[in-house]
């Protein structure tokens, strides 16, 4: 099964933390996967995403940045 969340991140970046812990329960809680990117890795993607980090997207949509809302996520992981 792909993934359908992308958690793009940094090291070192508390929000990134946060939004992992919140990603991974709640796609273990829906039996969905999950990978994490680091921007860090890719000049393209620190130019896209710089400060706006964690980002966060939903079967190739954005769906959020800075913050994860488990019950917006578990919403869009619900959807087909």
């Amino acid at each position: 099964m792909a993934a359908r969340v992308t958690l793009y991140s940094r090291p070192g970046c508390h929000l990134c933390d946060d939004a992992r812990t919140r990603i991974a329960a709640v796609c273990q809680e829906l039996g969905e996967e999950y990978v994490e990117v680091s921007i860090d890795d890719d000049p393209d993607l620190q130019a896209r995403f710089g400060e706006e980090i964690p980002v966060t997207f939903v079967d190739g949509r954005q769906h959020d940045f800075w913050r994860v809302d488990p019950d917006r996520l578990r919403a869009a992981l619900a959807r087909p």
